[in-house]
């Protein structure tokens, strides 16, 4: 069980393990700053955090000061002690300590009259546990950076600074753990972003909005056409919707009073109409479908489009291209009978799997998300989640696609399945769903004829296969350490003439490329050879292909990968080279 605050209680010893180092973390800067209040601190992946009111924030030059006060605190093996305050005694506590935030915890956390607390010498903390027996038992863990967070995740409350740490078992594992971070930050999308100048963030345009740069946008736009064309040759027909509509839309789709604190405040004129930035692309697609009346023959009708979401994401909570406030969205929804809701399910599965195939994508699971016993957090009939949730189930049964039941994780309207993908800094997300949705219909009273001539009502499958486009590009950035795959790669090839007397026959070699549809770039500029060739290695590009004299005369080029290896080839070997490579998209 864990403290009470915004996590969920867990008994696996390294959650406890971190717990324990958490409140470690507490009683070590209660005692450098006795001024101090303290919030929440959980454990959380890799490692945890606690939030501390100090006044005015700290920095991350005094993280070795509190690691040298928890480091004397473990070796005087104080014990954590369980008591149990009724909630008067506790408040007294709390209140006789200054610690305001603890004061309010009680008040919205703690039911009944008994509140369960742990010391660890003089410092107390509202918690459940369990911890681990001892500070001595804490034997390898590290203070990591400080950050700022709103208490309790709401932008109108005060700014507290969060201090990071991780804590395993043994020392090797910890060394190990900083070992992966070093090489994390290597691959950081946002460092990399900016030094391959792939995306900017300006707060002169808002927080939260990418700017796709040239060379980012080029990869973008090469997904683009790679999963439109990939959808049209499995019968999804594409649409273009607007980003905005009436908010009475989304008020009959159950959006708005589902999210509204996600979504935009609404743009209101004279006449009284509102309109609102769509924060997801449901409601278009419902409104493409009732544009005709549908027969069976027609169904299924797969509605696809790269649609553009705007959420109103809390400014604490972005980060980078991962965590943004407007994002362009793979989205499909498919009207289908229910008969043919299995078979849909089971593509959707198939094309996701596709895309992450083909990315590389390969660290993820299958997760069944369904609902809890709660019925007033989902919509619909007992009847209609039992019948989504089989549909799900025999889809990944059929596919032979192991599964972990995620209980209260489905969507309002229905349950779903879930590709959790897990980065390359250990960050597990959802990217790809698909949901089976028997409510939508309803709200919306659509219909098809069925064979016997009478109206029934379609099921609604929600599909993402690739996911938003910031956050894949973001993980893909990461995964390759921006050494994209060549069809992928904004420049696939640079020509690098040995002196300015190749100049010329270095652009015919570019041109023979791009006749291929090949990405080429000519460095011609007057510096050194060695330093474009530095330059295109800093820039990860696939291929440099060197020109001089030799080659000029032979028609050939000298190849040199971005791993280092050479090799002397025909223009037109190499054009093939690449050009075959590019089509069958390898990695």
């Amino acid at each position: 069980m864990a403290s009470y605050g915004d996590h969920e209680s867990n008994e696996d010893p390294l959650h406890v393990l971190r717990h324990s180092a958490a409140h470690l973390l507490a009683a070590a800067v209660m005692e450098l700053h006795p001024d101090a209040k303290y919030g929440i601190g959980p454990p959380v992946q890799d490692g945890f955090y606690y939030d501390f009111d100090f006044g005015k924030p700290i920095s991350e030059s005094e993280l070795g000061a509190i690691e040298s006060r928890m480091r004397r605190i473990a070796q005087e093996d104080r014990p954590f002690v369980h008591d149990t305050l009724t909630r008067d005694e506790a408040i007294a506590e709390f209140r006789k300590r200054g610690q305001d935030y603890k004061l309010e915890l009680i008040a919205d956390k703690v039911e009944g009259d008994e509140v369960s607390v742990y010391r660890t010498g003089d410092f107390l903390d509202l918690c459940r546990g369990p911890h681990v027996r001892s500070t001595r038992d804490l034997k390898a863990f590290k203070l990591l950076r400080v950050a700022g967070a709103y208490w309790r995740g709401d932008e109108k409350q005060p700014q507290l600074t969060r201090i990071y740490g991780t804590a395993w078992p043994t020392q090797q594992q910890l060394d190990d753990y900083l070992k992966f971070l070093e090489e994390a930050e290597k691959r950081d999308h946002k460092k990399l972003g900016k030094e391959l100048k792939l995306f900017a963030l300006d707060e002169r345009v808002g927080v939260g909005q990418v700017i796709w740069l040239p060379d980012g946008a080029t990869i973008r736009r090469e997904l683009e056409r790679w999963i439109v064309d990939e959808e049209l040759r499995r019968g999804y027909r594409h649409v273009i919707t607007p980003h905005l509509a009436k908010l009475d839309l989304y008020k009959k789709s159950g959006h708005w009073q589902l999210f509204h604190d996600t979504m935009y405040p609404p743009m209101r004129f004279e006449d009284g109409e509102e309109l609102e930035l769509r924060p997801m692309n449901c409601p278009h697609h419902i409104i493409v479908y009732d544009q005709d009346q549908h027969s069976y023959r027609e169904l299924p009708l797969r509605i696809a489009e790269l649609g553009q979401n705007y959420r109103l994401e809390k400014s604490g909570e972005l980060m980078g291209m991962v965590r943004v406030r407007s994002f362009n969205l793979n989205d499909a929804h498919i009207f289908c009978t229910p008969e043919q809701v299995v078979g849909e399910v089971r593509g959707a599965l198939e094309l996701a799997n596709h895309f992450m195939s083909v990315l590389g994508v390969e660290d993820y699971w299958y997760r069944l998300s369904v609902r809890d016993n709660v019925k007033t957090k989902w919509a619909g009939t007992d009847e209609e989640w039992e019948s989504a949730e089989a549909m799900l189930k025999e889809a990944l049964e059929s596919l032979n696609l192991p599964y972990r039941v995620g209980v209260g994780e489905a969507a309002f309207y229905g349950p779903k399945i879930d590709f959790q993908v897990r980065d390359a800094m250990r960050r597990e997300f959802t990217n790809n769903t698909v949901q089976v949705d028997y409510q939508l219909p309803k709200k919306f009273d659509l219909e098809y004829v069925a064979e016997d001539g009478s109206r029934q009502r379609p099921v609604l499958v929600h599909r993402g296969a690739f996911g938003a486009f910031e956050r894949m590009t973001a993980y893909l950035i990461e995964h390759y350490a921006g050494a994209f795959p060549t069809w992928l790669h904004p420049v696939q090839v640079i020509v690098i003439p040995i002196t300015d007397a190749q100049v010329e026959y270095a652009n015919r070699v570019a041109e023979r490329l791009r006749l291929l549809r090949l990405r080429v770039e000519v460095d011609g500029r007057s510096e050194r050879m060695q330093r474009k060739i530095r330059d295109g290695q800093a820039r990860k590009v696939p291929y440099m292909a060197i020109v001089g004299a030799r080659e000029a005369e032979t028609e050939h080029v000298n190849i040199r990968d971005r791993s280092g290896h050479q090799v002397d080839s025909s223009l037109e070997s190499f054009a093939s080279m690449v050009a075959t490579e590019v089509a069958e998209r390898r990695r």
